[in-house]
């Protein structure tokens, strides 16, 4: 799967579309994930797919149906970079040990100030500010090293406005 990750990956080199995931399903389906700075709209899916097509073809690549779709709004955080991109936003993490007898928190993402997505680095600090029952925010300090798992956590509102 790495060779799959590495030869997608190196197929969209060049474009300013970033690959999320690529995933082998069942009955062949071979799913790419895909991300846009400005979102993913279906003709980034059409390029990225027909793109694809072309490559796995000449690299033979064994699949049935090929899948390229957006990370949805729970995307995955998977680098430094995303950490620093997504910023300021909603975003459930899971740690490696547990703190406080808690390994999964939600909460506002903050990346230090002088960080960008060109200089940030395993060392960075991140906080994860967390709203208590109370109203008061406790501020959860970490690295990326300490993340098993993250991904964004938007709030949704299917009720709309009350007039």
């Amino acid at each position: 799967m790495a060779d799959i990750f590495a030869l997608t990956q190196e197929a969209l080199l060049g474009s300013d579309i970033e690959l999320i995931d690529v995933e082998r399903a069942p009955l062949g389906v071979l799913r790419v994930v895909i991300d846009h700075p400005e979102g993913v709209v279906i003709d980034h899916c059409e390029w990225v797919s027909k793109q694809l097509s072309r490559v796995f073809e000449v690299e033979n690549v064994d699949y049935a149906r090929l899948e390229v779709s957006s990370p949805g709004i729970d995307r995955p955080l998977r680098t430094l970079r995303d950490f620093v991109r997504f910023a300021g936003a909603r975003v459930e993490l899971r740690f490696y040990e547990a703190v406080d007898n808690q390994k999964v928190f939600k909460g506002v993402l903050i990346s230090p100030e002088d960080v960008t997505v060109d200089n940030v680095d395993a060392d960075t600090q991140f906080v994860l500010e967390l709203e208590q029952a109370s109203g008061n925010v406790r501020d959860l300090t970490f690295t990326f090293d300490e993340v098993d798992r993250a991904k964004l956590d938007p709030v949704l509102d299917f009720k709309g406005r009350k007039r």
